[in-house]
């Protein structure tokens, strides 16, 4: 109920506003064939219009519609096709992001050298703008003759590895002194503490990781599509929408973005579940 009354109330704030952004285009036409405009027909001639600064909810769930149901799935125009090209470049990002940060982050925890040296280098990395980078790094990987999926991978990996990196940090080292001397106590090895203490107690740590470094991976990817003059993926519609001003193509693709994002979030949740009930972390 709480999250349907918020729903509730974002879509009618987002009626209201198309009303407001569209009703001076409104007024233009109606001027311009000498008539008025009531409020019944302002509020329908803002909601309908083919290139509106705000599309209305509904003219959004009618381009989803056509470009996910009926569309083919292998169609240029289709939503499914174009985000599976996304998701593509998301997942692969997202895979080399967590194995370079989970490796980095134990490398940190274990080595006095890399945390006072490497670990400012990494929160100095995430202050340059992703759009400052992001060409830098296609253009590069195409002088070498690398194109395709694996430059916006790479963009991903930057964006995605970060959360990982903090998140396994604080998770490895969340054992306190007195579990650490317990196992000092039974002579294990550092690698016996490893993978019996620090590693199971960072498993809340990673999984909230994953779920940020997941939904950066998926920005990742659409900002990789942004530079490249991309044909394909959901930064490709985005870029298409805005060059032949179709608002609605542009949200319906931003929908369709936070919807997938949501999806391989709730994704990563079920795993944290059942990870941790299995491991007696939780009920």
């Amino acid at each position: 109920m709480p999250v349907a009354v918020v729903v509730t109330v974002i879509i009618a704030i987002w009626y209201a506003a198309a009303v407001g952004l569209n009703a001076p285009w409104a007024h233009d036409k109606a001027k311009r064939a000498g008539q008025e405009l009531g409020l019944a027909a302002l509020v329908q001639d803002t909601w309908s219009q083919d290139k509106p600064k705000l599309p209305a909810p509904h003219q959004v769930g009618a381009e989803i519609w056509k470009t996910t149901v009926q569309k083919k799935i292998t169609s240029k125009r289709s939503l499914v096709y174009h985000g599976w090209i996304t998701l593509s470049a998301t997942l692969l990002g997202f895979g080399f992001g967590t194995v370079f940060g989970i490796l980095l982050a134990v490398g940190i925890v274990y080595n006095r050298t890399m945390d006072m040296s490497v670990m400012p280098w990494v929160i100095a990395s995430q202050t340059i703008p992703i759009l400052a980078i992001a060409p830098m790094i296609i253009v590069v990987l195409n002088a070498v003759g690398i194109s395709g999926l694996l430059p916006k991978a790479m963009i991903s990996m930057y964006l995605s590895f970060f959360p990982v990196v903090v998140g396994m940090v604080k998770g490895l080292r969340s054992p306190d002194r007195m579990q650490l001397d317990q196992m000092r106590t039974w002579n294990a090895s550092a690698a016996q503490t490893f993978w019996r203490l620090r590693l199971p107690s960072s498993m809340p740590y990673l999984f909230t990781s994953l779920k940020i470094a997941m939904a950066a991976s998926l920005v990742g990817a659409i900002v990789g599509e942004l530079p490249t003059g991309a044909v394909a993926g959901l930064g490709a519609r985005l870029l298409a929408g805005s060059y032949y001003g179709q608002t609605i193509q542009i949200w319906s693709a931003l929908i369709a973005a936070a919807a997938l994002a949501a999806v391989l979030v709730s994704l990563i949740g079920v795993l944290q579940r059942v990870t941790l009930r299995r491991m007696g972390m939780q009920e």
